[in-house]
């Protein structure tokens, strides 16, 4: 009788174990990191996480990250809708030597980031590189010190970027969108460019659509935008684009487009540029004054004044 006793004990406790181990590695909706955190920590709010990458395995999916308080909260890569949220305090990453967000999130995947400041402190790669997900979304996020780029979109299906109210300093080139299949479609809207060895922005790949408005581009030293991928159209609305070594804007390659609209383009190398079969299309509202030229001097494409 005592051994069947023993045994019903044994085997309760073995199911209440059961009972508990998914309790155990449950992932909460919100969870919170600090700059006085700790990984092992479940990540709550009065047991915080350390790092980005220590709280989004504790994160459900369409979950959020927030910020308890100031401090640098690592490198991510992120495989899952989530929202990474410092709104409020000082949210860093420094990312030296490597990239500092890689989002490789699934095809319907929305991915979030919001009021976090990352810092390649010179020899970092790229601030954020976007490999898979439906949608990017960048609100108030500030990059500088990238060897590469600040935003690198290098997609292999279709895919939505959409930055917002953010900045870029001290890169190759302040964003890149390409994708070697389907569209992607990009929304920058007062977004500030500046400083880049290579160009401001670069929409290449095939038919990608980007409309940038209400944002300065400034202090490139090659192009301040770029549209290089055959059939990709760029919308300038609203912009500033001044201070580029090279073309202030241009259509590289035949079938390219850039639409101009109420918007100012100074003190460039070559303030419009084009090259054969590429067209530049503006609404005859821009102010295009103190280039070297008011076009490139290849030309060959067509200018539309509509």
């Amino acid at each position: 009788m005592k051994t069947l006793h023993t045994a019903s004990k044994v085997f309760a406790a073995g199911l209440l174990t059961l009972a508990l181990t998914p309790m155990a590695h449950a992932q909460a909706t919100r969870t919170w990191v600090s700059g006085v955190g700790d990984d092992v920590n479940p990540c709550s709010r009065t047991a915080p996480c350390k790092t980005f990458g220590g709280a989004i395995s504790k994160t459900a999916a369409g979950g959020e990250i927030s910020v308890l308080d100031p401090g640098g909260f690592g490198a991510v890569t992120i495989t899952k809708s989530i929202t990474i949220n410092g709104e409020g305090t000082l949210a860093g990453i420094l990312s030296s030597l490597t990239n500092g967000i890689i989002v490789n999130a699934g095809v319907n995947d929305k991915v979030i980031i919001r009021n976090v400041s990352i810092n390649g402190a010179g020899n970092g790669i790229n601030g954020i590189r976007y490999l898979a997900g439906g949608e990017l979304h960048l609100e108030k996020v500030t990059m500088t010190g990238f060897t590469t780029r600040g935003v690198d979109v290098a997609l292999t299906a279709s895919g939505k970027l959409f930055v917002k109210d953010s900045t870029i300093n001290i890169a190759q080139t302040g964003i890149r969108v390409n994708t070697t299949a389907g569209q992607v479609l990009t929304v920058l809207d007062n977004v500030r460019i500046e400083g880049m060895s290579n160009h401001g922005i670069e929409i290449a790949g095939g038919n990608n659509i980007a409309t940038v408005r209400n944002s300065v581009i400034t202090g490139s030293a090659q192009n301040g935008i770029m549209a290089s991928g055959a059939t990709s159209v760029v919308n300038v609305e609203d912009s500033m684009i001044s201070f580029n070594n090279s073309n202030g804007v241009i259509s590289s390659v035949a079938g390219a487009t850039i639409r101009l609209s109420r918007s100012d383009i100074f003190n460039n190398q070559v303030g419009i540029g084009f090259v054969v079969g590429a067209t530049v299309a503006s609404d005859g509202q821009n102010r295009i004054a103190g280039n070297g030229s008011s076009q490139a001097p290849n030309g060959g494409g067509t200018i539309i004044v509509q």
